[in-house]
């Protein structure tokens, strides 16, 4: 495995609440078949806005979940508020919509995880997974969610579009993997994750990729794709220090047309490695 896989992967940048219960892919049908029962595509939108409290520290006005993303405030870290988006409910299956958006307002820093990966599951159709990011003058964001596992017979259609002021700051950690541990034991296979990320700062387009990995997308688990690896991911840093330069093949950095934005891209076995070659990031 060497960097030109990755840098295949990053050659294509270019320039209210639902019910809380339902039943998931695996779920037992009320007569006893093993079948789950129908049920309807949701759809959840979930709101974060951070702007500076006059004292120093950042607040959080907007805290809105819905359906599976529920928003939680922790401890504040690195000068800014913290939040951790919780799953409280199976999702996305196939069908579903949700959108999640993200506000840092001028001179406000904001830290967002979550509590454990996103797993799209199968169901009819394609599900749908929209994220906005804008970030403010002056101000700070550090993206690091868990990944997004892509389990077998799933698809998910995910579009992450982030808009920076020109003195904003970004750190953005994106981490997929197709198919958990299971579905390649017993030879299901992964599903398929089509993933495209728009950055534009102070009006101009800075990065504009798409992915599409997973059975049905042509040449997907070919030499010059994924060559039998089952993780990839970026670490974006815009007005940061670059990261330190990869210490393996399976990593490559790029410089963006802006000097001040950096992607370092990889591509590995799994997600523990993954993370180890974005730096632990």
């Amino acid at each position: 495995m060497t960097a030109d896989r990755a840098t295949v992967l990053a050659g294509a940048v270019l320039a209210g609440a639902a019910p809380t219960g339902r039943a998931g892919p695996d779920a037992t049908g009320s007569d006893g078949t093993g079948s789950a029962p129908p049920r309807a595509a949701l759809v959840a939108r979930a709101r974060i806005r951070a702007e500076p409290d006059g004292r120093g520290a950042t607040a959080l006005p907007v805290l809105s979940g819905a359906g599976p993303l529920a928003p939680r405030r922790t401890r504040d870290v690195d000068g800014g508020a913290q939040v951790v988006i919780v799953g409280a409910m199976a999702a996305p299956l196939g069908g579903d919509r949700l959108a999640l958006a993200v506000e840092v307002a001028d001179g406000a820093a904001l830290t967002v995880t979550s509590a454990a990966a996103t797993i799209s599951l199968p169901g009819p159709g394609p599900a749908r997974y929209d994220v906005e990011l804008t970030v403010g003058e002056g101000a700070r964001l550090d993206w690091r969610p868990e990944p997004v596992v892509a389990a077998a017979g799933s698809h998910l259609v995910l579009h992450t579009r982030i808009t920076l002021a020109a003195g904003a700051l970004l750190r953005y950690r994106e981490e997929q993997v197709l198919g958990r541990h299971h579905d390649w034991a017993r030879a299901a296979g992964p599903g398929r994750l089509t993933s495209r990320l728009t950055v534009r700062r102070a009006g101009r387009l800075l990065l504009d990729q798409q992915t599409d990995l997973g059975p049905g997308a042509p040449g997907w688990d070919g030499p010059a794709v994924l060559g039998g690896h089952r993780a990839v991911g970026q670490l974006l840093t815009v007005g940061h220090p670059p990261p330190a330069p990869p210490a393996s093949g399976d990593a490559a950095l790029f410089v963006l047309s802006d000097p001040d934005a950096q992607v370092l891209a990889a591509v590995t076995p799994d997600a523990l490695a993954l993370r180890r070659a974005l730096g632990g990031a």
